[in-house]
């Protein structure tokens, strides 16, 4: 039975998403993913989207979602990634691990849109080298990725 991560930020449409995609393709079947936001916006950030593409993972599919509807479930790792969820959220007692993984927020960039692409591609960057990290950090000894 896989473990179950749950991913958290405020609008649920740029950092969570990706990360969510990002750990359901490293975590090689181990892992179940899930993102949802304090203030979901909606709809899933087109950048963030072609960012994903780019590494040949789709989520166009992917909609924002209320962390409200995984309030009574049980989570092996929630993570938020934005210090706003991170105050907003709540506690979720059915998680064995919380951790705090703040990113800059790539909708905020500004510019031209593939100026706005380097800061999208840059957090997608830094959010794959923490989850890589994180999951070697779970292997165990003489294993390899």
């Amino acid at each position: 039975m896989p473990k179950r991560v749950l991913i958290l930020c405020t609008g649920n449409s740029c950092r969570s998403q990706m990360a969510e995609a990002l750990w359901e393709s490293l975590g090689g079947g181990s892992w179940q993913s899930e993102s949802a936001g304090s203030k979901p916006s909606g709809y899933v950030h087109p950048l963030a989207i072609q960012a994903m593409q780019e590494m040949d993972i789709d989520i166009p599919e992917h909609q924002s979602k209320s962390l409200d509807q995984f309030q009574n479930q049980p989570f092996d790792l929630v993570v938020t990634v934005c210090d706003n969820a991170k105050e907003s959220c709540p506690v979720f007692p059915g998680a064995k691990t919380t951790l705090h993984w703040p990113f800059q927020d790539p909708a905020d960039a500004t510019g031209s849109e593939e100026e706005q692409m380097t800061v999208f591609r840059r957090i997608r960057d830094e959010i794959r080298d923490k989850i890589e990290t994180y999951l070697q950090t779970l292997k165990p000894e003489g294993e390899s990725k």
